[in-house]
């Protein structure tokens, strides 16, 4: 991730020993007693990195506990995100003096099923997809960049963003995508200036798609 992100924002990779790291009592909390070995290690990474992230950012290594919706609780005063996939996570970390939200996404590199395709992509994207170079994913892509899109959302607006609700364009050439926020979602929202479009950047290869993307101060 940290190709994709401003020197602003500190990120953290998640390496062999973090996937079997240690979590803090707060954290433990927002991990239920039933959760699968799969999920247990993928939480537990994902908080190793959230805390790594804040120490690279001169900051206490602090809890960063699962909220309700199981979004994680940044410390006061800072913005991030954490992703996992299949044998990979990372988490991202600002103050937020720096910037508004910050959000990240990485996917395994394959096709998106018939059925989750049909959920993700707006008509209008589908027609931007039939447009763009073969032998890329584009739809997983588009997907990926959804997914960040509303890592940046939430934590400002506090509701739901469906896929329909953002209009993602995707540029090949220079690895970015816009999102525009659909008007009506503007309008619903219960907080004073939500955003309104979220620019970010994506890169893939063999293994991984991976999106980024800052909503930075005014």
């Amino acid at each position: 991730m940290r190709d994709l992100l401003p020197a602003a924002v500190a990120v953290a990779v998640a390496g062999p020993a973090d996937w079997a790291g240690e979590l803090l009592p707060a954290e433990l909390a927002g991990l239920s007693e039933r959760a699968v070995p799969g999920r247990r290690r993928d939480f537990t990474a994902g908080r190793v990195c959230a805390r790594r992230a804040l120490g690279a950012l001169g900051l206490p290594a602090t809890p960063v506990p699962a909220g309700a919706d199981r979004a994680p609780i940044w410390p006061a005063g800072v913005v991030g995100a954490i992703t996992h996939t299949r044998d990979y996570c990372a988490a991202a970390a600002a103050r937020g003096t720096d910037v508004r939200a910050v959000g990240i996404d990485a996917e395994r590199h394959r096709p998106l099923s018939p059925g989750v395709r049909r959920k993700v992509c707006r008509p209008d994207e589908e027609a931007d997809l039939a447009r763009l170079p073969s032998g890329t994913p584009w739809p997983t892509v588009l997907f990926s960049a959804k997914e960040t899109v509303y890592k940046v959302w939430h934590p400002l607006v506090g509701t739901w963003l469906g896929f329909a609700d953002a209009r993602v364009v995707l540029d090949p050439e220079a690895g970015t995508f816009r999102a525009e926020i659909a008007p009506a979602r503007l309008a619903a929202a219960p907080v004073p200036d939500p955003p309104s479009a979220v620019t970010g950047r994506f890169a893939v290869d063999e293994d991984l798609v991976r999106t980024a993307a800052v909503l930075p101060r005014r």
